[in-house]
């Protein structure tokens, strides 16, 4: 198995010492399979078996990384200019439907 070095700023390498029980080579793994999977897909527009069962794994779609689309932008900002009541908490929401 290969093995792979990063070079880290000492403030960093501290930083990532109060979470000693992070995997940071699964994390690492996991990312770069998504970058790879990711680029696949915008050049094939497709994704192969193995590739399906990772994204399935762990909870994640190359097309969730594609930028939106105009014409669904347009229909998001219109929808926010419709009117809306505004709640401060919850239990305010809930009063109102009681």
């Amino acid at each position: 198995m290969a093995s792979l070095t990063l070079s880290l700023s000492d403030e960093f390498k501290n930083q990532l010492k109060n979470f000693r029980w992070v995997n940071w080579s699964e994390i690492a793994k996991e990312e770069t399979m998504k970058k790879l999977i990711f680029e696949n897909y915008i050049k094939t527009g497709s994704i192969s078996d193995g590739e399906w069962e990772f994204c399935e794994k762990i909870d994640w779609h190359p097309v969730d990384e594609l930028p939106l689309k105009e014409e669904f932008k347009k229909k998001l900002n219109e929808i926010k200019k419709g009117k809306f009541k505004k709640y401060n908490s919850v239990e305010e929401l809930f009063a109102k439907i009681k």
